[in-house]
């Protein structure tokens, strides 16, 4: 026994059934003038219908590009992270965010294929435009890559960054058409003086500010989405390049059970840790949910609301693990607050489901919104569907081994990586407060 886990550990990443090591090609190459004006554009509040949000407000640096709550503060909140607030008066939020927000790391590798916890942007020729997303056929031409695509999907949405369509231009257009949102924000951006300048010297398409278009904007916020948020310099990675020192003997024992009895790596597998697939997990529901149109109650079916197809109710996309450590809480809905926690999920999800209290949810106090926060569990028949749907088999680990995983869970963290490769901006050329 002893003779097969010096083999398994000393072997190369291709034999032992780990990855091979994430390195930089994995990435496309940023050119340094888009990756400087997205970083601008990511922290520049201009692309909010109400001009009070950004991008950074939920995926801020500070809190491993995620915000962590588990479920997010929109439009009309104040403040950053788990200290963000509800708002006041007529700006105060109508609903929470029905998801968590995803991290950021590793997502502008090539091998990435979809995105968003339902995976409602996917890689797809369905529209004949390269991508499969809510936009359909009126997605822009033109777009640099997935993350390009994403970027755009908060702008329109009214709880996120669109705001409520009797406040502003912007959230009315996206009640007309969605691609009716984009232009507006794209001539907002291009009558400032200094991005017209940063725009023409970083697109060799743009000669004029006016040639200027949501393509542009949202192209240099995935360059420096793909530039900032690159991750691979943690134990893990040293030890999968040679290093056999790099992980304490805890995170070795721990990756061994991710990768063996534990059945971890079934789903968290390749070198961004995900397989990119949905899995039912049997989280509890809370929160407004992402109900359909045609629903009749607060829920959430995943991937479901994608593929209208029965067979993927309650399955949401396996997310990379790279820097899990830095972005609690965990889970679709931000169920679970520590990695213990999730972990333990996952052995046992039917316990979890049972075992599951609200007081475990990040939730910021909204009074007016309080008493609906937890209705969905009070469903009988609801909670009955979503716990007949897991796609987990119970692992028994006893206390000392969930312990080891959540080491090797530690030993996913960047080192100089998760310092960013760029600062946040003291100012942005809108002359707005940067989060």
């Amino acid at each position: 026994m002893l003779s097969c886990l010096t083999l398994l550990l000393s072997a190369p990443a291709h034999a032992s059934g780990l990855p091979r090591p994430l390195q930089a090609s994995d990435f496309p190459q940023t050119d340094p003038a888009q990756v400087r004006l997205g970083q601008l554009l990511f922290f520049d509040p201009i692309l909010s219908g109400n001009r009070n949000i950004s991008c950074a407000t939920c995926h801020h640096p500070d809190h491993g590009s995620s915000d962590g709550l588990s479920l997010g503060i929109g439009e009309g909140g104040q403040g950053i992270g788990p200290d963000r607030t509800a708002g006041t008066g007529a700006d105060q939020i109508k609903k929470r965010i029905p998801r968590n927000s995803p991290a950021l790391w590793n997502l502008g590798a090539h091998e990435v294929k979809t995105l968003f916890h339902d995976g409602r942007v996917s890689r797809s020729d369905i529209y004949e435009n390269g991508f499969n997303t809510p936009a359909q056929e009126w997605l822009p031409d033109g777009l640099s890559g997935l993350l390009a695509v994403q970027a755009l999907f908060p702008l329109t949405s009214q709880f996120e960054m669109a705001g409520d369509p009797a406040e502003n231009q912007v959230a009315g257009a996206a009640y007309d058409r969605i691609d009716a949102v984009w232009p507006i924000l794209a001539k907002r951006v291009r009558i400032i003086p200094a991005y017209a300048e940063m725009f023409v010297g970083a697109f060799e398409d743009v000669d004029d500010p006016l040639d200027i278009n949501i393509t542009h904007i949202a192209n240099a916020i995935a360059a420096y989405e793909t530039h900032q948020f690159q991750s691979y310099d943690s134990p893990f990675d040293r030890f999968l390049s040679g290093d056999a020192a790099a992980l304490t003997p805890e995170a070795r024992a721990g990756m061994e059970l991710f990768y063996g009895k534990a059945g971890c790596s079934s789903c968290h597998s390749g070198p961004l840790l995900t397989d990119q697939e949905f899995h039912a997990l049997m989280l509890p529901h809370f929160g407004p949910g992402r109900t359909r149109q045609w629903d009749s109650i607060v829920r959430d079916v995943g991937h479901m609301g994608v593929s209208d197809r029965l067979e993927d109710a309650y399955r949401f996309r396996t997310p990379s693990l790279r820097n899990v450590a830095l972005t609690a809480p965990y889970g679709h809905n931000g169920a679970y607050p520590t990695l213990e926690g999730i972990v333990r999920h996952h052995l046992d999800p039917v316990a979890g489901f049972a075992a599951w209290r609200p007081e475990m949810a990040a939730l910021p106090e909204v009074p007016w919104l309080g008493s609906r926060d937890f209705l969905p569990l009070q469903d009988r028949m609801e909670r009955a569907r979503l716990s007949a749907r897991h796609d987990l088999t119970p692992v028994n680990l006893n206390d000392a081994e969930v312990a080891r995983i959540v080491a090797f869970l530690h030993a996913l963290t960047g080192t100089q990586s998760v310092k960013g490769r760029l600062e946040r901006p003291d100012a942005v050329p809108s002359g707005l407060e940067v989060d």
